[in-house]
């Protein structure tokens, strides 16, 4: 017997920062067909957030340190802020939404990420995700959409890179579902050359992959997303997808899809 399908959705920080481009992805979102989970991070928000504070925020590698003051303000940022105000558009919109965290009802817990040549602070790496629970929510006809804040199980919560969290949800509900991620960013696809938005590779599976990281195509920030995808798709998710927001929509096929 086939599984149901179930859409994972991660959207870009800068369709959070922009209100038009939110809303439209919104109503694309709520007019996707079949059960669904939204994930959003907020990073840009935060910075914004922290700056007013007088909150420093540090970088390394475009990854953030993640000190006990910037984790309260990521808090309030991704867990309020931004979710509360993605889930009041959704129910505008007639999807019953509901905000959550890792922490709640104990849905995605990971483990503080090891000081190595870099201390990232209270950063997270996921090791379990509760696909039963998660399931129970979305069996009630309730969307969740996720924050990129997970915790460790012992009280302590984690800064935790969205794009991970939107993979690890996918391969935790692939026990369930017949699972397909949406990237969702300002590009239409991976691109062969970022100077030309219309060149798009259109499919990529292991043997394309290779081939484009030989070329260089593959590189800098794509390369652990790509890496990050291939993983998922080993390990129960049915294939993912790459592009701007118009990709929800059956009239465009101008995107990146990624099978095995």
């Amino acid at each position: 017997m086939s599984k149901e399908k179930l859409s994972i959705v991660k959207i870009g920080g800068n369709i959070i920062e922009d209100e038009t481009s939110l809303n439209a992805f919104l109503e694309l979102f709520s007019n996707l067909e079949g059960k669904k989970i939204l994930v959003h991070g907020g990073g840009k928000r935060a910075t914004h957030m922290a700056s007013k504070l007088g909150i420093e925020s540090k970088m390394i590698n475009g990854r953030r340190i993640t000190d006990a003051d910037t984790l309260e303000v990521i808090t309030m940022v991704y867990g309020g802020l931004v979710n509360k105000n993605v889930v009041t558009k959704l129910q505008a919109l007639n999807t019953d939404a509901i905000g959550l965290t890792g922490a709640d009802v104990n849905s995605i817990k990971s483990d503080k990420r090891p000081v190595k040549e870099i201390d990232f602070g209270f950063v997270g790496d996921v090791k379990e995700v509760a696909h039963n629970s998660i399931d129970k929510l979305i069996q009630t006809d309730f969307t969740p959409v996720f924050c990129a804040i997970t915790h460790d199980g012992n009280g302590q919560l984690l800064n935790t890179n969205a794009d991970t969290i939107a993979s690890q949800v996918a391969v935790g509900m692939s026990n369930l579902y017949d699972t397909s991620i949406y990237y969702c960013f300002e590009l239409n696809g991976v691109l062969r050359d970022i100077n030309d938005k219309d060149s798009v590779v259109r499919h990529i599976d292991s043997k394309v992959y290779k081939e484009l990281l030989e070329q260089g195509i593959i590189a800098d920030g794509m390369l652990p997303k790509l890496e990050n995808c291939f993983d998922a798709l080993k390990n129960g998710v049915n294939n993912i997808n790459m592009g701007n927001t118009s990709m929800l929509t059956q009239a465009n096929d101008n995107f990146t899809t990624i099978t095995l």
